[in-house]
């Protein structure tokens, strides 16, 4: 069964960071589960903005909570590791990413993509019952604060090419080939 976005996220109020087969992962949660999944770039990339900030993290002055976000962490990156050696095809751990409802429904109908399964905007934006909305469904895709548990990645040209992703082409393509998808 597919996990369901939480309708209403909290600001992070832990953080890990790990390496991974793909470079240095950046996660962060809360209470409610996964807020943040950000691959770390080099200095100098673009996409360094999108790095949650050590002192973006709240600091919780509940323990029970941040226990629980790091319990969130941990789960997080236990999944990941397996998914990068071919042991997991769907993530479990509980999400929790801040966006508008509009986006929340995007990423919610990402993460219902089958493992190795491919789709267009157009498609995504068919699923949500919204068929005009093919550009805002691009642009929701674009901010996806989950890199990968929400998959992105899966998101293709409408003739079967691949698109712009975050983080490079060069790491799309090595995501979808993880998962099998070789039509590059």
């Amino acid at each position: 069964m597919k996990k369901s976005l939480k309708p209403k996220a909290l600001q992070p109020i832990a953080k890990l960071n790990f390496v991974s087969e793909i470079g240095e992962l950046s996660l962060c949660a809360n209470e409610s589960g996964l807020s943040h999944l950000n691959i770390i770039p080099q200095s100098g990339d673009e996409w360094l903005s999108r790095e949650v900030s050590d002192a973006a993290i709240l600091t919780a002055d509940d323990n029970l909570a941040l226990d629980t976000a790091n319990r969130h962490l941990l789960q997080a990156r236990r999944e990941l590791e397996e998914y990068f050696n071919g042991l997991r095809r769907q993530f479990e751990v509980k999400l929790a990413p801040n966006g508008t409802e509009f986006q929340r429904q995007v990423w919610q109908a990402l993460s219902e993509l089958d493992y190795g399964v491919s789709c267009s905007y157009a498609q995504i934006a068919e699923r949500i019952n919204r068929p005009k909305a093919v550009r805002a469904v691009g642009t929701a895709n674009g901010a996806n604060p989950i890199a990968i548990i929400v998959p992105c990645h899966r998101v293709i040209g409408k003739n079967g090419t691949l698109t712009g992703y975050a983080f490079g082409i060069m790491l799309k393509q090595k995501l979808l080939k993880l998962e099998g998808w070789n039509n590059f």
